[in-house]
């Protein structure tokens, strides 16, 4: 029972920095283009082959 005086507050603090970061990556903008990776997967790049 002595341990979960330490283990509850180590608990809440990562939840807490797990929330900040997830709140921190909605504004950074990493959560605006979902689809736009999917494509660009899909696309060829044409620049790339003229290359030489």
């Amino acid at each position: 029972m002595n341990m979960l005086i330490y283990l509850i507050p180590i608990a809440l603090l990562m939840g807490g920095m797990g929330l900040l970061a997830f709140l921190w990556s909605l504004k950074s903008g990493q959560y605006d283009d979902l689809e736009g990776a999917a494509w660009r997967i899909l696309v060829d790049d044409e620049t790339e082959r003229k290359r030489p």
